[in-house]
């Protein structure tokens, strides 16, 4: 009594292809939730990995797909499964090198410390002598105000244009332009 029918290497291998493909359609309704393997290997800080869910579903289908039409074209599994792993190693890295793009291709509204320094700004909320107040400066097409003291102690007055000297942490350190 037989509980699986035999199963011949073409049927198998279409059987890895739709699980493969299954998997890519699943990774692309639900996000990165597969992707805990991903975090582990993070050569470029930031972005998808080797181990992203999409460009493992891609291996794996293009895997399937191929070592199926290998062995539909009278090769035998072992020598299927060997072009199936290498186009697999092919469409994974083509989808992971789109994936680097696309990620690359982000833009962000994040103002970094080394952005401000150096900038001109103006003062918004006058800062008194010894005090804080508060400066807008423009970085990119982005409004930025900050809390702001003076450098030399001294009040500075409101419409005041100023350079950032320094920041530290929320607060940047301020000279009149």
């Amino acid at each position: 009594m037989d509980i699986l029918p035999s199963l011949s290497a073409y049927t198998v291998f279409l059987g890895i292809a739709g699980i493969g493909f299954i998997f890519l359609i699943v990774s692309m309704v639900f996000g990165e939730i597969f992707d805990f393997f991903d975090h582990d290997i993070d050569f470029d800080h930031g972005g998808p990995g080797i181990l992203s869910s999409r460009v493992i579903a891609v291996f794996i289908t293009a895997f399937g797909a191929f070592g199926a039409i290998a062995v539909n074209n009278g090769m035998s599994p072992g020598a299927a499964s060997g072009v199936g792993a290498g186009s697999g190693v092919v469409f994974g890295g083509a989808i992971y090198l789109f994936l680097r793009f696309l990620y690359g291709q982000q833009a962000s509204s994040d103002v970094l410390a080394a952005d401000l320094v150096g900038q001109t700004g103006r003062v918004i909320i006058g800062i008194p002598a010894n005090g804080v107040g508060q400066v807008r400066v423009r970085i990119g097409e982005e409004l930025v105000d900050k809390i702001a003291q003076a450098r030399d102690g001294l009040a500075i007055a409101e419409n005041t244009a100023v350079k950032i000297d320094e920041v530290l942490g929320e607060t940047v350190i301020v000279k009149k332009n």
